[in-house]
């Protein structure tokens, strides 16, 4: 055989091994699959809930136009900080002014008569008193003229008395009498002219009631020409200008409101929480409130309030308003007060807040993309597989149960054992923003698999795996 069949030969022989040998290699890793991995640790765990929403007054008053009527003088702008009573504005009053002073002058002459029926009360009681003083003396009078007559009968008829002094006791009886009559006449005219002077006394007093009451209803008109501050605070709206008019209507229709006073003492933040996150919020939970306005501050607040009725995203009307059932996403409304609210917040403006719903220190937690799920037959299956069990008879038909059963998911993460991947079930408790606590099923410490989306997505139970934590891996979207 000469030497270039041998070296031939040779090659040939290198060559055939070579690829025996990287067949071997290709097939060996063919199923193995190339994890990011990372532990299961303690560490302080917060559960948030975030919400948008707008910062709002937690008191706020719109005035508004309670008489007709053109603005002569607006002594606020917006923004300015105003005290309770405080001037605002002025609507022409020229008419009430007038009908106030007419009323005024009026109400005066009336309390006057008033004045002068009270005095001839006192005057006709005076007279009254005086005629009954005469009517007690002529009884007396007339009750001694009938002794002196009865004293003059018996003498007169002894014939102690001449017949002329009978005579004149006779004529003093009945001149005693008719005095009496007229006293009594004079008391009953009395009476009545006193009891008339008491009834225009109170006509004048009911007279000068009816006047002020007037009176008060003409300077309440007044009143309303001239708007004060409700509160204290600051003029966050103020629509209209001098010389416009304003009218008695509906809130919110042109004319009818003159500008909205808030109380910035106590500021909210009124936000819409979705629905998935309401059961998690509870009152007093501490927030943070981030304005948009300010992006570099960071505001404490606390919950405050929790609405109670779904409100329906796309239009914002209660589900309690709405007619007709609706399967959209639905939100709650929850109020956060801020602790100490600064003078630069306004209302209107827009803020992100985080709600600390849960916190917990020194608990087992892992990553939430290591988190995963699979069906209980499937898990099954692989346990099969990798085991090498094999079934030698035909199996028995699945039960409706036992599907379901199946079909069942458990939630759990891969765990690293060796050089493969052990799905663990695993119960959680809060969740954080980038991790999740683990309440059982997973010792401290434990490496997972953390990425990529993509593996865990496919990975299978026990399947051999390669790590590889150089260099975070890029997923490919699927479509």
């Amino acid at each position: 055989m000469t030497s270039w069949k041998k070296i031939t030969i040779a090659v040939v022989l290198v060559a055939a091994l070579g690829g025996i040998v990287a067949f071997s290699v290709q097939m060996s890793g063919k199923d193995v699959v190339t994890v990011q991995t990372g532990r299961a640790l303690k560490q302080d765990l917060s559960q948030v809930v975030t919400a948008s929403g707008e910062v709002k007054p937690l008191n706020y008053v719109n005035v508004s136009a309670m008489a007709y009527g053109r603005i002569t003088e607006i002594d606020v702008k917006e923004g300015d900080r105003v005290k309770k009573g405080q001037i605002l504005a002025k609507l022409e009053s020229v008419q009430p002014k007038s009908d106030l002073e007419a009323q005024q002058a009026q109400t005066q002459s009336a309390l006057m008569a008033a004045k002068s029926s009270e005095a001839n009360v006192a005057s006709m009681e005076a007279a009254n008193n005086t005629a009954k003083a005469d009517e007690i003396r002529g009884k007396a009078q007339l009750e001694q003229a009938r002794l002196d007559l009865d004293r003059a009968k018996g003498l007169f008829k002894d014939q102690l008395i001449a017949k002329a002094d009978y005579d004149a006791k006779v004529a003093a009886y009945d001149v005693a009498l008719a005095s009496n009559n007229q006293s009594k006449a004079r008391t009953e005219q009395a009476k009545a002219q006193w009891e008339q002077s008491k009834q225009q006394w109170a006509q004048a007093k009911a007279g000068v009631n009816q006047n002020e009451k007037a009176m008060d209803a003409f300077k309440d008109r007044l009143d309303k020409t001239m708007f004060v501050a409700p509160l204290d605070g600051m003029v966050s709206d103020l629509p209209v200008h001098v010389g416009e008019y304003m009218v008695v209507g509906v809130q919110n229709n042109p004319g009818s409101s003159l500008m909205t006073i808030a109380d910035m003492s106590v500021v909210t933040a009124e936000l819409r929480v979705d629905e998935t996150d309401i059961v998690n919020i509870a009152m007093g939970q501490p927030a943070e409130v981030r304005i948009d306005a300010v992006p570099d501050k960071v505001f404490s607040a606390k919950v405050t309030e929790i609405g109670n009725t779904a409100i329906i995203r796309s239009t914002g009307v209660a589900t309690s308003q709405s007619n007709t059932g609706s399967q959209e996403a639905k939100d709650f409304k929850v109020v956060v007060t801020f602790d100490n609210p600064p003078q630069l917040l306004r209302p209107g403006l827009s803020c992100t807040t985080k709600i600390t719903t849960s916190s917990k220190k020194n608990i087992l937690t892992v990553p939430i993309q290591a988190l995963t799920i699979r069906q209980k037959g499937d898990l099954e299956d692989q346990n099969k597989k990798t085991t090498g069990g094999t079934t030698t008879h035909a199996a028995a038909p699945e039960t409706e149960q036992a599907k379901k059963e199946d079909k069942k998911e458990l939630q759990g993460v891969f765990v690293i054992e060796g050089e493969k991947a052990v799905f663990k079930t695993v119960t959680t408790g809060i969740t954080g923003t980038t991790d999740i606590e683990v309440t059982g099923g997973l010792p401290d410490n434990a490496q997972i698999v953390t990425g990529s989306y993509r593996v865990l997505r496919t990975l299978k139970n026990n399947a051999k795996i390669k790590i590889d934590n150089k260099a975070p891996v890029v997923d490919q979207k699927t479509s």
